[in-house]
């Protein structure tokens, strides 16, 4: 920011060169002040504004730029402990990021250190699906793909714990019958699986 002053006999007017931030970047705005306060007693005495009244204005346009006046030492001040506010945070994670190394949090997930779990019991039952060893990357592709037959008369599968209404049964066999007959439903070769809808791409 930069000022230069002239003064007559009945008024001084100051211009400032303020830099400001628009859309397309930030430019200088070339301000006018007209008898503008010099000492810290007139610029601490101007009227004071309402929080209301300042949001209002603020979001009217009608106040173009906010400045915060402050000592230099105070400034320094401040400064200097945010400086130092950031730098013990930064120092505090990096050594927490350098203490759990990858096999330490490892270890930490181990069968001996999950003996004290409730879930212990549970979890050894389920060793199958928790290996010892997690895998770098997932097992390759061996372009296997399962299908499921469908006996002739086998009912689709009925996970509910309650028997559906007589209608609602009807409805639902006639439905895999239509679609039986229309070739998109394969018969069923187990008891205990669903029929199989086929879908033809139409060209």
């Amino acid at each position: 920011m930069s000022a230069e002053q002239t003064s007559d006999t009945t008024s001084s007017v100051e211009t400032l060169n303020v830099l400001t931030r628009t859309r397309t970047g930030p430019q200088y705005r070339s301000m006018q002040l007209e008898n503008p306060r010099t000492s810290a007693s007139e610029l601490t005495s101007l009227p004071v504004m309402s929080w209301m009244r300042f949001a209002k204005d603020l979001y009217d346009g009608r106040i173009e730029q906010i400045c915060i006046l402050s000592d230099l030492k105070t400034m320094k001040s401040e400064a200097e402990e945010l400086r130092q506010l950031h730098a013990a945070s930064t120092t505090e994670r990096e050594d927490t990021f350098s203490a759990k190394t990858k096999k330490e949090r490892f270890d930490g997930q181990s069968w001996d250190s999950l003996k004290t779990s409730p879930f212990y019991d549970v979890l050894r039952e389920h060793k199958d699906v928790l290996p010892d060893e997690i895998p770098a990357e997932l097992p390759q592709d061996k372009g296997i793909q399962h299908e499921i037959d469908h006996m002739p008369g086998t009912k689709y599968c009925v996970t509910r714990q309650w028997p559906l209404p007589r209608d609602q049964v009807k409805a639902i066999d006639d439905f895999f019958e239509s679609r039986r007959q229309a070739g998109q439903v394969r018969e069923s070769k187990s008891p205990h699986s669903a029929p199989t809808r086929r879908y033809h791409e139409e060209m």
